[in-house]
């Protein structure tokens, strides 16, 4: 059951006290759903928007029906992606997310409880309020554990950025909109379109 303390801890986005790991995180019966960043506790204080579902079933199913045939796998929120530092124990990981779209090469990091380990691919698409988080917070953690590729979807002005991992930095792409095709670098043979990505926002 949920004690007063822990309500509390999840009260800030952002907590600047205490540091939880992985294994707080398992103890906690909550409803909501929230990550751990570093050791801070972020929750959403919303359900996603419909924008944001429309977006996030039509470019994972797409990405679903490509890799049929291929050993990655496609995964979408709520999934535990464990992004660990030296040990792989759960009392030594602090950073715990739920990425909206994310697909997984190498199996041998997913486990029944998710995945230990950088995906692949990483997909966030912005929700109001959020964005800080996809934006700062993610961003940093993504590039600190290797995911090669991270895509960053803004529904309410239609574009697509992407970050692609080099040489231990990610570089940006320019601003995809309609009437672009996105290359993913890392599942090679994969385009969206980004015009038809948003046109189920019609």
């Amino acid at each position: 059951m949920k004690t007063d303390d822990t309500k509390d801890r999840l009260e800030e986005p952002f907590s600047e006290y205490g540091r939880y790991s992985y294994a707080d995180y398992l103890s906690w019966e909550i409803e909501e759903m929230v990550e751990i960043i570093k050791g801070k506790v972020f929750r959403n204080t919303a359900a996603p928007s419909r924008k944001h579902q429309e977006l996030s079933l039509r470019l994972s199913t797409w990405l679903y029906a490509f890799l049929e045939k291929s050993s990655c796998k496609v995964y979408g929120a709520p999934f535990d992606v464990r992004l660990p530092g030296r040990s792989k124990e759960d009392k030594d990981i602090f950073t715990v997310v739920q990425p909206d779209i994310c697909v997984v090469c190498d199996l041998s990091k997913l486990d029944d409880a998710g995945c230990v380990g950088a995906p692949d691919l990483v997909v966030e698409i912005l929700s109001p309020g959020g964005n800080q988080k996809d934006l700062k917070f993610k961003y940093d953690v993504y590039l600190e554990s290797g995911v090669r590729e991270y895509w960053v979807v803004h529904p309410e002005e239609q574009t697509l950025l992407v970050y692609t991992l080099r040489d231990r930095d990610y570089v940006a792409s320019r601003l995809f909109v309609a009437g672009d095709i996105v290359n993913s670098t890392v599942v090679e043979g994969f385009e969206l379109d980004v015009e038809g990505l948003f046109k189920v926002l019609e």
